[in-house]
């Protein structure tokens, strides 16, 4: 007996420790915002107009409306907790915080780590050009032989070097772009279309926006851990009930001037 208590002791203990370890799996999100009252939002606070600092240090921008409206319909209280992109959706599978609403991609590589609200924004590549220039990209064959301007590390830049006949040049970020672009040393810039009226508007260059790019589409929403059925659901029903309200496309014309809480025509 004295040989088999010991066994059977530390048998009873795995096993009860493996009870409560899945009972503490098992707790659904929902649960845990609901008894806090607290739903934490990952945000990089750094992405004008979507979520960034204003003169009094408030966190204002599309994604933080949204995010606090989602909130609201969940009957919480959103914490926002800022984090640079670089580390926002390992911070989220470490349990740093319950969701990102920052414009995160929908993608199959992020799918198969995480789980995903039903799409809140749509997006896709889109051309600036020259306000003078009167060239219809749109047209098969338009960009062959011309300069496309791209942000470096961007799906973009990896959409404009799958282009036939084009000559990509990358660029730090979108001010350095946009200027080469009225100057003339690069034909077409590409960007992010939900980003086109904001980069153009604050760029105060002679630009407009021009053709959608095939290939470039992209559906956004809000990324949270796996296995948390009730938390799916109440976000899709936050979303749908923003949707079929109103609120959605109110909060992206109050931001853009247009709606980007539908897919975009091409």
């Amino acid at each position: 007996m004295k040989a088999f208590k010991p066994m059977f002791v530390s048998g009873l203990v795995a096993a009860v420790l493996g009870v409560a370890t899945m009972a503490a799996h098992a707790e659904d999100l929902l649960d845990k915002v609901k008894q806090t009252g607290v739903l934490t939002i990952a945000c990089e606070g750094t992405y004008p107009p979507f979520d960034s600092r204003n003169t009094d240090g408030q966190l204002v921008g599309f994604d933080v409306d949204v995010a606090k409206a989602v909130a609201a319909r969940l009957g919480v209280k959103p914490q926002f907790i800022t984090t640079e992109w670089s580390g926002i959706l390992a911070g989220l599978q470490a349990g740093k915080f319950d969701v990102i609403i920052n414009q995160v991609g929908i993608t199959p590589q992020r799918q198969a780590v995480l789980d995903f609200s039903q799409p809140y924004t749509y997006s896709s590549a889109q051309l600036i050009q020259r306000e003078g220039d009167k060239t219809d990209y749109a047209a098969t064959g338009a960009l062959q032989g011309k300069r496309v301007g791209v942000t470096l590390g961007t799906n973009y830049a990896d959409l404009a070097k799958k282009l036939p006949g084009v000559e990509v040049k990358t660029y730090p970020g979108a001010p350095e772009k946009l200027s080469d672009l009225a100057s003339g040393r690069v034909d077409v810039s590409m960007d992010d279309r939900v980003m086109l009226p904001y980069l153009i508007k604050n760029a105060h260059l002679p630009l407009k926006a021009g053709a959608t790019v095939k290939g470039g589409d992209t559906e956004m929403g809000i990324p949270f851990r796996k296995g948390n059925p009730k938390f799916a659901k109440a976000i899709d029903d936050a979303i749908s009930s923003m949707k079929q309200d109103g609120t959605l496309k109110k909060i992206s014309m109050q931001w853009f001037g247009t709606d980007i809480t539908v897919p975009a025509a091409h």
